[in-house]
C-alpha cells in the first residue's frame, strides 16, 4: 500500500476536471494517488476516464436508494472503505446530508463555477450574463453543510465579453477550472492549505473571504 495522500472522488458526469487532476496525478505534480472514483448515474463519461487511467470505480445510483440518508449512508461506507486523506467533488451533482458533510468536513472539497459566493446553485453562467457581470469565473472551497458556502480556497476570474453565451462563457471558465483544481488538491496533499474552525490558512497564514486569486483578466 502507498503511503502517498489518497483521494476518492465523486462524480456524476463527463470528469473533465476528474481528468486534470488524473493528468496532474500521473505527472507527479500532484503528490497523492486516486484510490476511487465514485459516481452515482452509471454508464457516465467520468467513470471511463478513471478506468483508463486504472482506478478502480464504484457506481451507486441515487435513484435505487429509498432516502437521501440511506445513499449517503451507503456513500459513507464505500468512502471509508478507502480511508482517504481528501474527498474531491469533481461535479457531483447531488445536494449531501449533513451526516456525510460533518464526516469529511476539513478533508472534503468541491468546485464551483461562479466567484462564490455569488451565484450558488444551478445555471451560473446565464445568471452572471443576465445580471450584466462584467466578469465571472470559480471558486474551489471547502465543503460545509451550507450549500456552496463553505470557505473558498481559491478562485479564478474571467471577463465576460459583449458577445457571451451561457456556453461561451462556460467553455472559458472550465479552462481554468482544470487549472486551479488541480492546484488546490496538490495544496491540500502537500498539507499546505487546512480548515480550522472555519477559516482557510496556506502555509499557515489565514485566506482573505475569496482565497487565493487566479486573475486572468486583460
Amino acid at each position: 500500500m502507498s503511503d502517498l495522500p489518497n483521494i476518492v472522488v465523486l462524480i456524476s458526469g463527463s470528469g473533465t476536471n476528474l481528468q486534470a487532476i488524473i493528468d496532474a496525478v500521473r505527472s507527479g505534480d500532484i503528490p497523492a494517488r486516486i484510490s476511487l472514483v465514485l459516481s452515482n448515474r452509471p454508464e457516465v463519461k467520468g467513470l471511463e476516464r478513471a478506468r483508463q487511467a486504472g482506478i478502480e470505480t464504484k457506481v451507486l445510483d441515487h435513484t435505487e436508494f429509498t432516502s437521501r440518508e440511506a445513499f449517503d449512508a451507503e456513500m459513507i461506507r464505500q468512502i471509508d472503505r478507502q480511508q482517504p486523506d481528501l474527498v474531491v467533488l469533481a461535479g457531483f451533482m447531488r445536494i449531501l446530508t449533513g451526516d456525510f458533510v460533518r464526516r469529511y468536513e476539513g478533508r472534503m472539497i468541491n468546485i464551483h463555477p461562479s466567484l462564490l459566493p455569488k451565484y450558488r446553485g444551478l445555471h451560473t453562467h446565464q445568471r452572471a450574463l443576465d445580471a450584466g457581470e462584467p466578469e465571472h469565473g470559480v471558486t474551489v472551497h471547502f465543503v460545509t453543510e451550507e450549500l456552496d458556502g463553505g470557505p473558498n480556497i481559491i478562485q479564478a476570474v474571467v471577463p465576460v465579453q459583449p458577445d457571451d453565451t451561457a456556453e461561451t462563457l462556460a467553455q472559458r471558465v472550465q479552462v481554468h477550472e482544470h487549472l486551479i483544481y488541480p492546484l488546490a488538491v496538490k495544496w491540500f496533499t502537500e498539507g499546505r492549505i487546512r480548515l480550522t474552525q472555519g477559516e482557510v490558512t496556506l502555509d499557515g497564514t489565514p485566506l482573505p473571504p475569496g482565497g487565493c486569486l487566479l486573475d486572468s483578466r486583460d
